[in-house]
């Protein structure tokens, strides 16, 4: 199926580079959240990125124009989805949440619409089975920046036809992402082996090892990351990653996902990354 018009359920970070880039690539989208605020909040966001990348070359003048043209502020949800081809829904890392959210989606929108989550650990078959066709629900798990980060990781769950995940990629390839497709295991493939890397990172850091820039440093100019495991923790959030790797450590039960003390406490002074301006870097602009 040929995937047109999108809603995206969440105005944040991760929701509108969702939607922003959909409406970009040509898809007509209507961005949903909680309250006229956040989604305000949200078109405005995605302004100033596409505002960005004309001033750096990166994007077409006259796209931005158009790509404005085809997004929309959609406050009344049920009214959203009545003509979705795809529903991504990209709000906080809550199963229960997410399972409500889909049980009002699927209500509301057409047999043949795909229900996605962009969740980076929860689990797929879990979140269909709030919906009576978990068939065609699957994980979208996109990555932050959204406008900048090449990769989508498409989770199929236990039910997920073929024909969805191939929609999806398409969908993925027309944003310029490239996609990989992964079961339905906990962490998937990148939050697994992301959350690993961070957490010994982390262990590291509480030892003394080394510092935060050294730990960085060695992965950056040693094994090629754009970025350190520590400061990509402070781009993602602490909170975010404290609650990932509770979940991890819960489903698969090794050491490698026991949240670090310095996590917790870090998260508990309310020091959750850029967000918040320390993390285990400060962010003083």
């Amino acid at each position: 199926m040929q995937i047109e018009r999108v809603v995206v359920i969440g105005a944040g970070t991760m929701g509108h580079g969702i939607a922003g880039q959909a409406a970009l690539f040509g898809c007509q989208v209507a961005l949903h959240d909680v309250d006229d605020a956040r989604i305000a909040a949200g078109v405005d966001a995605i302004g100033k990125v596409w505002s960005k990348g004309v001033a750096r070359g990166k994007v077409d003048a006259e796209a931005a124009e158009a790509a404005r043209g085809r997004l929309r502020a959609a406050p009344d949800l049920r009214a959203a989805v009545a003509d979705a081809d795809l529903v991504v829904e990209a709000a906080p890392e809550d199963l229960e949440l997410k399972q409500r959210l889909f049980a009002q989606v699927e209500a509301a929108a057409p047999e043949a619409c795909i229900l996605a989550t962009n969740t980076s650990s929860l689990p797929i078959t879990a979140i269909a089975a709030a919906t009576k066709r978990p068939e065609r629900v699957l994980g979208t798990h996109f990555f932050n920046p959204v406008a900048v980060m090449p990769l989508l990781e498409l989770v199929r769950g236990e039910f997920t036809t073929d024909a969805v995940v191939d929609a999806a990629k398409a969908f993925g390839e027309r944003l310029g992402k490239t996609c990989i497709v992964v079961h339905d295991h906990p962490g998937f493939a990148t939050s697994r082996l992301g959350i690993a890397l961070g957490n010994e990172a982390m262990r590291m850091f509480e030892e003394g090892v080394a510092s935060a820039e050294d730990i960085d440093r060695a992965m950056v100019l040693g094994y090629r990351h754009p970025i350190g495991p520590l400061a990509l923790t402070d781009l993602v959030g602490l909170d975010v990653r404290l609650a990932i790797t509770e979940h991890l450590y819960r489903e698969i039960g090794t050491d490698t996902f026991r949240p670090p003390r310095v996590l917790r406490r870090l998260v508990r002074a309310g020091k959750l990354g850029r967000k918040t301006g320390q993390g285990f870097y400060r962010y003083d602009d």
